[in-house]
């Protein structure tokens, strides 16, 4: 077959044990990191997307990607040599409770696959079917949400964001069964399978759910493993090393955070099994985007009441978060004053990592820390008190006026509802943008290479809610072409790509309440 050279080195499967059962039924799997199981068959794959640029990247040819069977190897429906397909064990918190073993429900791994340029990348196909870790579920997923990851994820990668990429996109032929808002209403919708990819998709959960069971032995091969495969800088695994790791994942999930706060990604969902051991953006599932800039946004419609996984609670849940794996690692280390002091310093780095990135995105040459701390602040109350685009104010915010008489008009667009706006708080608004703009007066850069700087850092596009949910409904009808024009405009969302301006404008009216554009539950 021509997708025979594709070279698969599957060290998962070599390095860490297997479920010495079989057969594919819901069941508790101990002593093993992973369960061999196929993809189930689909009626009719067929390709509704392929990431060309990163297939290309990874060593597929143009002729594999042209080849009439993609879309079976991209559903799992062919197995290439060297493929080896399973399911990964883990467990994790969820909401803040224990739940016990989790897993890969409907994400089957078809390998690892040795890339050119960038390493071993696990191949993950997410909608395969049912696995040993599926329970009652059916392992399948909808073109609704695949859709989302798919675009989503490479929104992020071009964000410069940490994420799992998305390699393609397929129908499977099937219809499958949803209630989405879990209300007693279910339908038949389109089956599909994104093919996903990343160099690990071992999560913090990867590790509790061996320390909770007192398996001490898996979860030092599952560590070891991790820092073999993707922190070998940190020196052979030792005591000192597992510190070093904990310190490097701490850090960097610190730093995915403030990303997630710059562009106002909110993930939604940030149960400790859907963080990512290697500080990637992973499990898009009801995620959304900051429109109206609000901290209290959720757009998961099962947090709707508590908010734990809110926009402004992102970075505190991810140290609750750090704190679990910390937990789960005591028993390799024994000593917790190492391990406290990951944490407290998590706190300390965020808070510099967020000034950091408010002074890049308000264009300041340097940092005062605590007058800038104060301007920062006073900036994020008022845009919270009214319906504020917080991609939009911050792309107008490097173009801002001299004269304060063309404040208004210049910021008008970001406002949602601007003819209605009241004088105190426009005259908050103006004295805030007074104090700005003495602030810029300590700049020693121009007024042009300080927009510069801010549109590297300030989008001009994201993945906005409703233009998901419109390239969701054409697809449903067998209209790609908006998935495609997203795809091209999200690859370089700092650019001003006036041809794509409507792609940046201000969520409608219309689709403020409107299911899809707004709350999203976790059904797939």
């Amino acid at each position: 077959m021509i997708f025979s050279q594709l070279p698969f080195d599957n060290q998962l499967v070599i390095q860490l044990p297997a479920d010495q059962e079989s057969g594919n039924f819901s069941r508790q799997v101990e002593n093993a990191a992973y369960s061999f199981v196929n993809p189930q068959k689909t009626q009719q794959a067929a390709v509704v997307s392929i990431n060309d640029q990163l297939a290309l990247q990874f060593g597929f040819s143009q002729a594999d990607i042209d080849h009439e069977k993609i879309a079976a190897v991209l559903t799992g429906n062919i197995l290439l040599a060297g493929m080896q397909p399973y399911a990964m064990n883990y467990g994790g918190h969820q909401f803040g409770h224990w739940a016990g073993q989790l897993g890969d429900g409907r994400a089957i791994n078809l390998g690892q696959l040795n890339t050119p340029d960038d390493g071993l990348q696990t191949l993950q196909l997410k909608g395969a079917g049912q696995t040993p870790y599926s329970r009652n579920a059916d392992g399948l997923a909808v073109l609704r949400s695949s859709v989302r990851e798919y675009l989503c994820s490479e929104a992020m990668f071009h964000l410069g964001i940490a994420t799992t990429r998305a390699l393609s996109l397929c129908l499977t032929g099937d219809r499958v069964v949803r209630d989405m808002f879990y209300d007693g209403h279910p339908k038949e919708e389109l089956g599909a399978v994104v093919c996903r990819v990343s160099p690990s998709f071992l999560r913090f959960g990867s590790f509790q759910l061996p320390a909770v069971r007192g398996d001490n032995a898996l979860l030092k091969q599952l560590v070891d493993f991790s820092i073999n495969q993707n922190f070998p800088h940190l020196g052979a695994p030792s005591k000192e090393v597992y510190i070093a790791w904990l310190k490097e994942i701490s850090e960097k999930t610190c730093q995915l955070m403030v990303d997630w706060m710059r562009v106002g990604f909110v993930h939604g969902v940030m149960n400790t099994d859907n963080m990512s051991i290697i500080s990637e953006t992973i499990d898009y599932g009801p995620y959304g985007w900051i429109d109206a800039f609000d901290l209290n946004w959720t757009p998961n419609t099962t947090d709707a009441q508590g908010k734990r996984y809110c926009f402004g609670a992102q970075a505190e849940i991810a140290q609750w978060n750090l704190f679990q794996l910390a937990n789960a690692l005591y028993p390799l280390i024994e000593d917790a004053e190492p391990l406290n002091k990951i944490l407290q310093d998590y706190a300390t780095l965020y808070e510099q990592l967020w000034q950091e990135m408010m002074q890049a995105k308000l264009g300041l040459d340097t940092l005062h820390a605590e007058s800038d701390a104060k301007l920062f602040m006073q900036l994020e109350k008022l845009l919270s008190e009214q319906e504020v685009d917080m991609t939009i104010f911050y792309r107008l915010l490097a173009t801002m006026p001299e004269h304060e008489s063309q404040w208004q008009e210049h910021f008008s667009a970001s406002f949602y509802q601007f003819p209605h706006l009241e004088s105190d708080y426009l005259t908050g608004f103006i004295n805030w943008l007074t104090a700005y703009q003495q602030r810029l007066n300590l700049n020693k850069s121009d007024a042009q290479q300080r927009k510069k700087r801010m549109n590297a850092v300030n989008p001009k596009f994201v993945l906005r809610n409703y233009l998901a949910q419109q390239a969701i409904e054409k697809a449903e009808s067998g209209d790609y072409s908006m998935i495609e024009q997203l795809l091209q405009v999200l690859q370089k969302p700092y650019d001003e790509q006036v041809e794509f301006e409507h792609f940046a404008n201000k969520r409608p009216d219309w689709a403020k309440d409107k299911a899809g554009c707004s709350m999203l539950s976790c059904s797939s």
